[in-house]
């Protein structure tokens, strides 16, 4: 394949067509059949996602693996990569080209503003719809993370978090998150 555009086709984009397209130095997600194209995330942004990464690794049972870089998928045409995520270790040993959205208990999105829409509409409605547990917003800006919990087809906001809280909970596990230490 020369180019991800693939004009004229018609043909609705699948999780088997990711494979194809070329290390360019932007990141791919699908959604509904439709190409989404985003460059890679800048410095600040990776930095706050394996923060929070080894946060929340640190605090992980047996069992449950924390972890980046790894795309969840309901449907063969709608395909997301979260900027970390929690989920059963043993998804992960299956292996396979995404994580089924039953395997995973969290799914973190730091929020870009380039694309904020993506991670505060679609994804929250996406992942709402596939069952994910529980979704947060890690909103570099404004130094807050979002909780939310999901309730029927999508989530209900549960707390929002400044820089200076420190957020304990149960859910995905048993844990302590000092807000700040993301920023």
């Amino acid at each position: 394949m020369t180019s991800p555009a693939r004009p004229g086709s018609g043909d609705a984009w699948t999780l088997d067509d990711l494979q194809d397209l070329p290390e360019d130095g932007q990141d791919y997600e699908i959604f509904d059949g439709s190409l989404l194209v985003s460059p890679h995330a800048d410095v600040r942004h990776g930095a706050i996602a394996n923060r929070l990464r080894r946060l929340l690794d640190r605090q992980a049972p047996t069992g449950l693996l924390v972890g980046q870089d790894v795309g969840v998928s309901a449907t063969r045409s709608s395909y997301f990569v979260p900027d970390v995520f929690v989920a059963h270790e043993e998804a992960l040993d299956r292996g396979g080209p995404a994580l089924a959205p039953a395997d995973v208990l969290l799914v973190v999105e730091v929020v870009s503003p380039g694309n904020a829409g993506r991670d505060l509409v679609l994804k929250r409605h996406e992942y709402g719809l596939a069952g994910i547990p529980h979704y947060w917003l890690v909103e570099p800006r404004k130094q807050t993370v979002t909780v939310l919990e999901h309730v029927g087809n999508g989530y209900r906001e549960s707390a929002v978090l400044a820089a200076a809280d420190v957020y304990r909970a149960d859910h995905p596990f048993p844990l302590v998150l000092p807000v700040s230490e993301l920023f």
